[in-house]
């Protein structure tokens, strides 16, 4: 009896081979983000974002929102009495949405089934990310599909970066992103953080499904925004027409985007038939969070945790400089078996200086080639390591830059790190005079920095009263709200 099933198989199989698609235009192979060696275009710092306009939507009965919440709060939730070993297998148990049957479907899954290498790439990358997905996904009682969309976003490329200024693995924009409390300055940006951005993106599409009621609309309004699919469905609801996903008027991008999300659900769900080998992915916590830091290098880190540079970035893709500041990141995610390593390592150290670098603030009439020259780098390496790009002409008011000619001449050796779009500087510098009986470590508490930085900042070892020293400090004292947690 199993000859018709292996018939139809090769039938399907053989149909994807006949009718092959070359990517389009509208069907691009995402590619990795620009490394900072490349000549970048200029990109202009985006505009705050203007608050979004209020659509008029026919009203909900308070008794249909209610319904929508509840349905929201009451999804099914998976069965756990059997243990699972293949996160894949658990993505499968919790499959949730309704499932979208049409031709277009069709073609997308299609298109991915022909791409085997391309489709091997994304699982690749998304081993690292998938299990901490999954995880927060149930926690809230979500369908398991979400976990996919960072495949149709970004192919989980971390450093995904598109011409609309979206980043990350979830692709919020600049003003998306600070509606859900991203942050995004000149050290580190919260768009390309894997916890931070995970749990907004969630936050979001469950603000989506509330408004709709409806997956499809919810993922549409993700893709193309919640007032332009509000607008469309006032407009097809004026007219007399269905305001579901598929009677809608959209972009094509968004109109494939369900469709693609459908199509890999599809592959994941019976990979077999179509020729499809995905690899099992261990059912437990890939990476691990570590906290109370020191200012540290880069790459520093990352040899401590034994681990390739490469990898460590991919796993904290939210910095955009050589060195991590403490005090404004004071967390970085390691390989959950690299963690003991990593304080091994870094305790052999002891209270020497962990950093390589320091900020630099031009002076008026410095250039690149005149700041280059006086630390030992070339013009190339100085914009490579600060995010300029070579069509940038004028010199920003901070710098990162080697603080001695070794570091400079390990900062010939090509870090892996994005380039970063400009983000206004969000430190300033003060100075502060010392008074009799001062430490720097009463200063250093006093400003909330280390007294290690202020040593840095200023080539000190002591505090000397009368002396000015320079603190950096953040330009907006104003703490980070918590996102509160469903």
């Amino acid at each position: 009896m199993k000859a018709p099933r292996l018939t139809l198989a090769v039938l399907f199989l053989n149909a994807c081979a006949m009718a092959p698609q070359a990517p389009s235009d509208s069907e691009p192979e995402p590619e990795p983000a620009p490394q900072l060696t490349a000549a970048m275009p200029e990109v202009a710092a985006p505009a705050p974002p203007a608050p979004p306009a209020r659509v008029s939507v026919p009203p909900m009965f308070e008794a249909e929102r209610q319904e929508i919440k509840d349905r929201l709060r009451n999804l099914p939730s998976i069965d756990r009495t059997a243990p699972v070993d293949d996160l894949w297998q658990r993505i499968r148990f919790g499959f949730g949405l309704p499932d979208l049957d049409s031709a277009l479907v069709r073609e997308k899954t299609r298109y991915y089934a022909a791409r085997p290498d391309y489709l091997q790439r994304i699982f690749d990358r998304s081993r690292r990310y998938l299990y901490h997905i999954v995880d927060e996904i149930e926690r809230r009682g979500l369908p398991t599909e979400l976990a996919l969309l960072p495949m149709v976003e970004s192919a989980f490329n971390p450093m995904a970066y598109s011409r609309a200024h979206a980043s990350g693995i979830w692709q919020f924009i600049p003003g998306t992103g600070k509606r859900f409390e991203l942050e995004q300055n000149w050290w580190y940006d919260e768009r390309r953080d894997i916890v931070e951005s995970t749990s907004a993106a969630l936050d979001y599409l469950e603000k989506l499904y509330e408004m709709h009621g409806d997956w499809h609309l919810a993922l549409a309004s993700y893709n193309w925004g919640e007032n332009a699919v509000a607008r469309a469905i006032a407009k097809n609801r004026a007219a007399g027409r269905p305001g579901d996903y598929s009677s809608l008027a959209m972009p094509a991008e968004t109109r494939e985007y369900v469709p693609k999300l459908q199509a890999l659900k599809n592959i994941i769900a019976n990979p077999e038939p179509l020729g499809i080998d995905i690899a099992t992915i261990p059912n437990q916590p890939y990476f691990a969070t570590v906290t109370k830091l020191r200012d540290i290098d880069v790459q520093l880190a990352a040899r401590l945790a034994e681990m390739p540079v490469e990898e460590f970035i991919a796993l904290n893709p939210g910095f955009s400089r050589p060195y991590i500041r403490a005090s404004v990141t004071p967390r970085i995610v390691l390989p959950a078996d690299k963690v003991d390593v990593f304080h091994d390592n870094l305790e052999a150290l002891g209270e020497r200086s962990l950093v390589s670098w320091k900020t630099y603030y031009p002076k008026a009439g410095e250039s690149f080639e005149s700041i280059a020259k006086k630390h030992g780098m070339t013009v190339g390496q100085l914009r490579e390591v600060n995010g300029i790009s070579a069509r940038g002409k004028a010199v920003p008011r901070l710098l990162v830059v080697p603080i001695s000619a070794t570091a400079a001449a390990a900062s010939s050796r090509k870090l892996p790190l994005m380039y970063a779009p400009p983000i206004p500087v969000t430190t300033k510098r003060i100075f502060h005079t010392v008074k009799r009986g001062e430490t720097l470590t009463s200063i250093a508490n006093r400003h909330r920095v280390s007294a290690e930085d202020l040593k840095r900042w200023n080539g000190v070892s002591s505090a000397v009263a009368g002396r000015k020293l320079a603190v950096e400090v953040r330009a907006v004292a104003k703490p980070k709200r918590k996102r509160a947690r469903s």
